[in-house]
Parts: structure tokens; sequence; C-alpha cells
């Protein structure tokens, strides 16, 4: 019912920059929240940042003034402007997003992921 597709990965080497998009459709009544996570090889997915509708913003500490997080809630996007790009940030990136339905399951809640894609920093 409801659909995200997540763009804007690839490899990038150290210091460099990459910006990913993640665009949700379909029966959306009302988006709460969205945000990234990210995977790296035989790890937790753990999260990256999260931003709410009226703007609230989190981050992990481990990308708290590289990354920002920005939303356009008229397109229902979200993105993630990643700087100073290290190694360490290697991972598959999935974005979420969190809210109500709209159409025959109106005010039910959803929370779904899209499919993720690859952010690889190496020189």
């Amino acid at each position: 019912q409801v659909q995200l597709v997540e763009s804007g990965g690839g490899l990038v080497q150290p210091g460099g920059s990459l910006r990913l998009s993640c665009a949700a459709s379909g029966s959306i009544f009302s988006i709460n929240a969205m945000g990234w996570y990210r995977q790296a090889p035989g790890k937790e997915r753990d999260l990256v940042a999260t931003i709410r509708s009226g703007g609230t913003t989190t981050y992990a500490d481990s990308v708290k003034g590289r990354f920002t997080i920005s939303r356009d809630n008229a397109k229902n996007t979200v993105y993630l402007q990643m700087n100073s790009l290290k190694p360490e940030d290697t991972a598959v990136y999935y974005c979420n997003a969190a809210g109500t339905l709209s159409g025959i399951a109106i005010g039910e809640a959803f929370n779904y992921w899209g499919q993720g894609t690859q952010v690889t920093v190496s020189s």
C-alpha cells in the first residue's frame, strides 16, 4: 500500500559526498516520520537519522556534523546529504517511513522500508 523508492547510492572516495533520496507513494494520508538506517555486513541495522513532519531531527552520534537529513513534505520525499564520508560509513542504507494510510484503510498506521541502496566509501 506504500512504496518507498531510494536512489543516490554508489562508490565514493573517503572525504567525498553523496546524496540519498527516498520517495514515498501509495495510499498515504500522512507521514509522521521518515528516516535512514544502515546495515554493514555482519552487523545489525542501525539508525542514521530521522526527521518528523514538523522538522525535528535525530542523528546517530557517528554522523553528527557530517550528515544532514531533510524532507519535502509536499513530495513525501526524504533526503540524506552525506559529507566527509569515511570507510566506516560503508553499508546498505535503508529508508523508513511511518504514518497513516488513506483510502479504505484510512487511519491505519503503517511502517514501511525501502529496498536499500549501497553506499561504499573506498579509495
